[in-house]
Order: structure tokens, then C-alpha cells, then sequence
């Protein structure tokens, strides 16, 4: 439920499981509820991705393709990066750099995001295509709703999908 509010509002649709496209959409949510804007974030298909509670690939849900695709995705410390990424080894690589030179990592951005209270949702209906449960996600994870949901919340929101 929306509380009316003066603060600007940002929603970032977040659909890529990318690594760098995470950083990005957590780096501008964190950067945004920082300069006093309500932030919501909505993670629907490959974005629900980051929101996995277990780490690793685990094969969730009931039908061998839910499984399957649920096995491919591993969770926020497996994220793929978008170009270059060397089998895996350039998220690692990234972290270790974004580190050198102190920048939040991005479970550091998930973090910092709870702590700056942006509210972190998830699309019902690519939970029911994946089948994964919000047992399944995050303790950040504050609801799972539906595009009609979503969309009303985010009335008078800039909206910037990533």
C-alpha cells in the first residue's frame, strides 16, 4: 500500500540475472534512496536470480524444466557478467577490482538496499513459471505481487528497467 508521500519515487524493474546490470540496478537504487527518494525494486525472470536465499545451483520447483531452469541460475554469487565473462571467472575477477578500489561490492549493495529501506519485490507470476516459493528467496524480499500491483505502487514513479 502506498502512503502518500513528497518524496520523488524510482521503480527499477530489474528482468537481467547479468552481474554487472545487478550492480547497476542495486548501484542506482542505493544511490537514489540515499538522496531521500522512496526506492522500490521489482525482480521478475532472470533478475529473480539475485533474490535466491541459497547459494549455488539447486534444481527448485516441480517440472523438470523448473528444475532445470533453476539449476542454470545460481543465486547473487553466481551472476553471469553480461559480455566477457569467461566462464565465470570475470564476476570474481570484477568483485576483486570493485574492492581495490572501494566500491561496494554487490552483496554489499543488497545490504547497504535493506538497510536504506528500499522495498525489494518479486513478480508473482515468474515465480509461478519458475516455480520457486518466497521461501525460496531473501529475507529482503518484502512481498511478491503482480504487474497490476506493481504498476500501482509505482504510480507517478520514474521507471527505468535493467
Amino acid at each position: 500500500m502506498n502512503v502518500p508521500t513528497d518524496k520523488k519515487k524510482i521503480s527499477i524493474v530489474c528482468f537481467s540475472g547479468d552481474f554487472d546490470k545487478m550492480v547497476a540496478a542495486f548501484t542506482i537504487a542505493t544511490g537514489a534512496a540515499a538522496t531521500n527518494r522512496e526506492v522500490t525494486m521489482f525482480f521478475t525472470f532472470w533478475g529473480l536470480n539475485a533474490l535466491k536465499k541459497d547459494k549455488g545451483r539447486i534444481a527448485m520447483g516441480k517440472s523438470i524444466l523448473a528444475k532445470a531452469f533453476n539449476f542454470l541460475m545460481g543465486g547473487l554469487n553466481n551472476l553471469p557478467l553480461s559480455r566477457l565473462n569467461f566462464f565465470g571467472a570475470s564476476p570474481k575477477l570484477m568483485s576483486m577490482m570493485m574492492k581495490q578500489h572501494n566500491v561496494a561490492t554487490l552483496p554489499e549493495l543488497v545490504e547497504a538496499a535493506h538497510a536504506l529501506d528500499i522495498r525489494i519485490v518479486a513478480c508473482e507470476m515468474a515465480m509461478k513459471i519458475l516455480e520457486v516459493e518466497k521461501s525460496d528467496m531473501i529475507e529482503e524480499v518484502q512481498d511478491v505481487v503482480g504487474v497490476a500491483t506493481f504498476l500501482n505502487d509505482s504510480e507517478n514513479s520514474h521507471i527505468i528497467f535493467i
